[in-house]
């Protein structure tokens, strides 16, 4: 896993599939998204590495519950005792009451799909002990007040986070940057003049329509900075490029 400083309170972790993103705020940190299963271990490794403990970490906020998203969930809230929150509409298959029902995948994504599928490790996750259920509109203790924004269309329960106070804004699957790959690299200073992005609303959906109109609600959002399930984060004027992805 590549961990790399994203802003002084923002940390990507990339994993073999997806991200995740390390929030601090003072001693306290929060975790969005948790990779996949077998990551728990491995995040709490390069918590620290950074010179925290797991402990530190006091929630962790789900974006959807793709195996790529929660399979380290359970794992990390096992070693850290952090809460994880995932949106009421995703929850029971975060739990592990349910299997989530399956994306509606177009042609074209049929072989994209089955090359994920081959870095997707197998089993099932470890549940988390419990989940607290968000719904739209609600504010989180961190970020100087993180919001819950709703987006249907990736799954039923999909969230974004905005984080008005800070300028940022995690998208989780609804949302995608391509490459260019490569712009942010381990030890690297993270870039400070613009970086051309191709950004595309989300694959593997249940809901194509549902998430189009999504993606429109994230760019009426004032983000500065944007971080998504994958590719690269947009690091300045996000707002602009989610408002060109829109408009597709």
């Amino acid at each position: 896993m590549d961990v790399i400083e994203l802003l002084p309170r923002l940390h990507l972790l990339r994993f073999p599939v997806g991200q995740a993103y390390l929030w601090r705020d003072g001693e306290e940190l929060t975790l969005i998204d948790a990779g996949t299963i077998g990551a728990g271990p491995v995040i709490a490794e390069a918590v620290r590495a950074l010179g925290r403990a797991p402990e530190d970490v006091r929630r962790i906020v789900l974006t959807h519950f793709h195996e790529d998203h929660v399979g380290g969930a359970g794992e990390f809230a096992a070693l850290s005792g952090a809460e994880v929150l995932a949106h009421r509409l995703d929850a029971p298959f975060v739990r592990g009451e349910a299997p989530g029902p399956a994306p509606r995948l177009a042609e074209w994504e049929l072989p994209i799909r089955a090359e994920v599928a081959r870095h997707l490790p197998g089993g099932t996750p470890l549940p988390p002990p419990s989940v607290t259920e968000l719904t739209d509109g609600e504010v989180l203790g961190f970020g100087g007040g993180a919001q819950v924004v709703h987006v249907p269309g990736h799954t039923d329960g999909s969230i974004a986070l905005h984080l008005p106070a800070e300028g940022v804004l995690f998208t989780g699957d609804t949302v995608a940057a391509l490459p260019p790959e490569g712009v942010l690299s381990p030890g690297e200073p993270v870039p400070t003049d613009p970086v051309e992005h191709t950004l595309i609303p989300g694959v593997f959906n249940l809901d194509r329509p549902r998430l189009l109109d999504s993606v429109r609600r994230l760019a009426d959002l004032d983000a500065e900075v944007a971080c998504f399930g994958h590719g690269d984060p947009v690091l300045r004027g996000a707002a602009a490029e989610l408002r060109r992805t829109a408009a597709m």
